[in-house]
């Protein structure tokens, strides 16, 4: 698999309430990440992801962009509560060594009901 692609069966697992396997199988031993809402560790992002997916059962991921510059992938995406929801557009930032995620970041930004950019944020 490509880094890119390993960035996006990681979030669709996550997103999907599988976010153990998604650790099991992309995350390093020694993966750290920079959410500022929880401890840096695998196990607290683990279990956060698991648990807005079971608040959030009908969460729906859609990927728009993933840019990928040497061991640095970014992941562009919508991601609604459930189909009512408006939803956040969310960058990913991920950091691999070989291919495991070893860091991770994550930046949000609320989708306004009304905008007055006519170019909307996808």
């Amino acid at each position: 698999m490509t880094k890119k692609s390993i960035a996006r069966n990681f979030l669709k697992l996550a997103a999907t309430g599988h976010s153990h396997e998604a650790f099991r199988l992309h995350v390093s031993k020694d993966f750290k990440h920079h959410n500022a809402y929880f401890k840096g560790d695998a196990d607290t992002l683990m279990l956060a992801m698991e648990e807005s997916a079971r608040t959030n059962p009908n969460k729906i991921l859609k990927i728009h962009h993933i840019l990928s510059d040497g061991d640095m992938v970014a992941v562009h995406s919508h991601v609604q509560q459930n189909s009512t929801d408006s939803g956040v557009a969310v960058v990913h930032i991920f950091r691999f060594e070989s291919d495991k995620i070893i860091e991770l970041w994550d930046l949000g930004q609320p989708i306004p009901k009304k905008s007055i950019n006519e170019n909307g944020m996808f």
